[in-house]
């Protein structure tokens, strides 16, 4: 299983090293160290808690004025296998991203909950709000 560092971590949850240091020192998320000392994250531990977050977000944290990019970082939490389809989530910081792909694909990518991914969007008609 697929460990992260707390920087890493950091970038896929949408907050500072230093918010997932606090958080790590709290107990909300479980730690271990590699042989070189450095903190890690289990990734299936990851991906639990960064739903979360997700869920705990009011929305009131600052947001940079900006149009959302097409990408999004995140980690996988949930793959649903069917004969034919599948459904993956991804959680990326606050956003939390499905796709429906043939399990032909999902299985090609290995795709697994706890490991990184990008949920790439693409759409013919995207808002834009100013907050």
């Amino acid at each position: 299983m697929q460990s992260y560092t707390i920087g890493q971590a950091a970038r896929l949850l949408g907050v500072s090293p230093d918010t997932v240091r606090r958080w790590a020192d709290g107990g909300r998320v479980t730690t271990h160290r590699d042989e070189g000392g450095r903190r890690l994250i289990d990734g299936r531990d990851l991906a639990a808690f960064s739903i979360e977050v997700g869920q705990s977000s009011n929305g009131e944290e600052e947001v940079p004025y900006t149009s959302a990019r097409n990408a999004f970082p995140g980690i996988v939490t949930a793959v649903k296998l069917g004969d034919v389809a599948a459904q993956v989530e991804i959680q990326a910081g606050p956003h939390r991203l499905v796709s429906l792909l043939t399990r032909e694909a999902v299985e090609e990518l290995g795709l697994e909950v706890g490991m990184q991914a990008i949920a790439r969007v693409k759409s013919t008609s995207v808002h834009i709000d100013r907050t």
